[in-house]
């Protein structure tokens, strides 16, 4: 099975049960990739799903105890870590609450008629008691791996640090004497 996708894909079964894998090429029919490990897994043409148009969507079943990889955070730092050095777009679908401020005049219009008292109130206050906060929820794709691969840089506007992580990605964490590769053919 590792030579369907390459051994990274698969580490996906460390926190998932099950994985589908979407994908369609413009010149294709789409197609559903599906396994619960154990190797064994099924292809078949995807003809009910949602149609992607072109790519390939991933749908992983996590198992209970990893639940914690559904939280926004996780997946943004997992993505940082791991995707910094790929140019292809990653969109995450977010959540955002944004707070709104709205008249309330409809209700307090009644509650005066009935009350039926004449009284003086400050016009300030009256205007701040008919607004009423509240939230607001949507969702949208955003992306979420915006920094441009290294290789696509100016030298000039990448740091040691960012050399150093590059590297370190390259060699799997061993330090070689990556002092010559920070100099960039300083002697």
């Amino acid at each position: 099975m590792i030579g369907q996708f390459g051994v990274g894909f698969y580490s996906a079964y460390l926190f998932a049960e099950k994985v589908i894998v979407t994908t369609k090429h413009n010149d294709d029919e789409q197609y559903v990739w599906e396994s619960q490990a154990g190797g064994s897994f099924t292809v078949t043409r995807d003809s009910e799903g949602e149609q992607l148009g072109r790519g390939t969507k991933i749908t992983l079943f996590l198992k209970e105890d990893q639940l914690e990889y559904l939280e926004e955070r996780k997946i943004k730092d997992l993505v940082k870590k791991h995707s910094e050095f790929i140019s292809y777009p990653i969109y995450l679908w977010t959540e955002k609450t944004i707070e709104k401020e709205i008249s309330d005049d409809e209700d307090d219009e009644p509650k005066k008629e009935e009350e039926g008292a004449v009284e003086e109130v400050d016009e300030d206050k009256e205007k701040a008691s008919k607004k009423k906060k509240i939230k607001e929820v949507s969702h949208e794709w955003g992306l979420i791996n915006k920094q441009k691969p290294i290789w696509l840089r100016k030298p000039e506007e990448i740091s040691k640090d960012e050399y150093a992580a590059f590297y370190k990605s390259l060699t799997n964490g061993r330090t070689l004497g990556c002092e010559a590769f920070l100099c960039r053919g300083t002697a």
